[in-house]
């Protein structure tokens, strides 16, 4: 003993013991490597890798990060495909985890349907979102998603959709505030008219955010979703993310204080007070409806704040893009206020029938959410070992192995998007990357290549509540006004996207 202490003595220095630690942290690494790749080779293939150089795929997340600081976020997944796909739209990248990433419609369907318990999203996901957004239907699985999803359903049944004087008095309210041909940033209009629909509808009084701007509250609430997109993009590393310093709890504390005075409202009235309201009572609200359901505070704000993200940003973000896509097509705007001359006069308020018997209106609607999905990019982890359907093996059509916790990131901007998946432009179909409402006349996309509501169980549970709010601001709009005019001076707006897709920079428009 004394003999084998004296041979190992000179080796036991800071130098020699860190580079043996480093050495056995590099074999348990290895080794965890094999392991891992035993277990993935078991279920299916593997798909083509973007090679990282840096640890926890730092040089990924800068890439990443640095396009969409620059409002570049279809730029980066068509970068990323093109340089990794090997000619295929799903590739796996290992870092700190491993990550996969895919545009293909079998796979995204496998996430959204047919394979909808194997995927989630995950514990992970509900702690980097749960200051914000809670335990709402946007953080959970489950029983727990299952429960908040019937509790917001009833809300968005047709009776209660198809009731317009909500929208009929705020659209109002804007065409107020665009008369003259004056020059405005068109989204700050929508987000203060879906603000003013939205509080309406779910909570039975609007903040009147057209009249009176909430620009604390607006402020805050888009420096929250602007935080938590960073927080989204690093992975690991979020907690490196100062979120403190960013705003995050100060604008949260203005958010949640917004939220509060209609939760403490809702409180006010008694158990056998909301008893008596039902659906059929005038002022019958969502907010009655799941205060008569739960007492609890957080419980209630977190339904809240899922709602009003939903009913708030998406409609006034495709809204605005297709305003900014008439802006640039006169034509369209033409056609479009012909159809509503022959349907509805340009007086009378358009019926729920009018807006769906509209098809060109339809179209419009469709195009933009072709081209502008309000959910640009979405997330799920795997809550078991699974598989995606395609992209795997040496010429992508073998299943991959997904091994339980692996994150899979999909676009649905980018594949619909995709020239591939269209007709080819020698059969007359227009340019995929042009806004032509008239494809829609005789085509229809394939299965699970148009998703812009999502689809499967978690089907966006507000999307006829969405189209037809769309619907009837875009047919007073124009029963109103002749045409809209782009005042950007051919500055492209950029595609800016936090949570949801909207323009990077003000969208300058005129109505005449």
């Amino acid at each position: 003993m004394t003999t084998m202490l004296e041979t190992i003595r000179p080796y036991l220095t800071t130098p020699y013991i860190l580079l043996a630690l480093f050495s056995i942290f590099i074999a348990k690494n290895q080794i965890n490597k094999f392991q891992q790749n035993r277990r993935i080779s078991r279920l299916g293939a593997r798909a083509p890798l973007r090679t990282t150089y840096l640890p926890y795929g730092i040089d990924f997340i800068v890439e990443t990060l640095s396009y969409m600081v620059k409002d570049m976020n279809l730029d980066i997944w068509r970068h990323t495909f093109n340089k990794y796909g090997n000619g295929g739209y799903t590739i796996e990248m290992v870092g700190a985890e491993r990550i996969l990433l895919t545009a293909e419609p079998e796979n995204i369907k496998a996430i959204l349907a047919t394979q909808f318990k194997a995927y989630g999203k995950g514990a992970a996901f509900h702690d980097d979102w749960h200051e914000f957004l809670g335990d709402s239907i946007f953080t959970t699985d489950g029983d727990q998603w299952h429960n908040s999803r019937q509790l917001i359903r009833p809300q968005f049944i047709k009776d209660r959709v198809s009731d317009l004087d909500i929208f009929e008095e705020h659209s109002q309210t804007v065409m107020e505030l665009l008369g003259g041909n004056r020059e405005v940033n068109f989204l700050d209009v929508m987000f203060r008219y879906t603000l003013d629909a939205a509080t309406h509808f779910l909570l039975g009084r609007s903040v009147n955010s057209l009249a009176q701007p909430q620009v604390a509250f607006a402020n805050a609430f888009s420096n929250v979703q602007r935080v938590q997109s960073f927080v989204a993009r690093v992975g690991a590393l979020n907690w490196a993310i100062p979120r403190r310093r960013m705003g995050f709890y100060s604008s949260l504390k203005i958010v949640d204080d917004f939220l509060n005075q209609y939760v403490e409202e809702a409180l006010s009235l008694s158990a056998k007070e909301l008893e008596k309201k039902t659906s059929h009572d005038q002022g019958y609200t969502f907010l009655h409806s799941i205060a008569a359901h739960t007492r609890n505070r957080k419980m209630l704000r977190d339904q809240l704040i899922a709602v009003l993200l939903a009913g708030r940003d998406t409609t006034a973000c495709t809204l605005s893009w297709t305003i900014y896509e008439l802006s640039l097509h006169p034509e369209v705007v033409a056609k479009l206020r012909q159809e509503i001359i022959e349907h509805i006069g340009l007086e009378r308020p358009p019926t729920y029938q009018n807006l769906k018997d509209m098809k060109y209106l339809q179209h419009i609607m469709n195009e933009t959410l072709r081209l502008y999905p309000s959910v640009p990019f979405n997330v799920r982890l795997a809550l078991t070992d699974t598989t995606l359907p395609t992209g795997g093996g040496p010429d992508g059509t073998l299943p991959i192995g997904i091994l339980k916790d692996t994150p899979i990131g999909y676009s649905t901007l980018l594949m619909q998007r995709r020239a591939d998946l269209y007709p080819p432009p020698e059969s007359g179909f227009p340019d995929v990357e042009t806004f032509v409402p008239e494809r829609w006349d005789s085509w229809t996309p394939k299965s699970w290549t148009y998703v812009p509501f999502n689809g499967g169980p978690r089907l966006c549970v507000g999307q006829q509540f969405a189209l037809t709010e769309m619907g009837y601001t875009l047919v007073r709009l124009f029963q109103r006004f002749q045409g809209v005019e782009n005042r950007m001076n051919g500055e492209a707006p950029g595609l800016h996207a936090d949570i949801v897709l909207q323009p990077g920079k003000p969208l300058k428009v005129a109505f005449f």
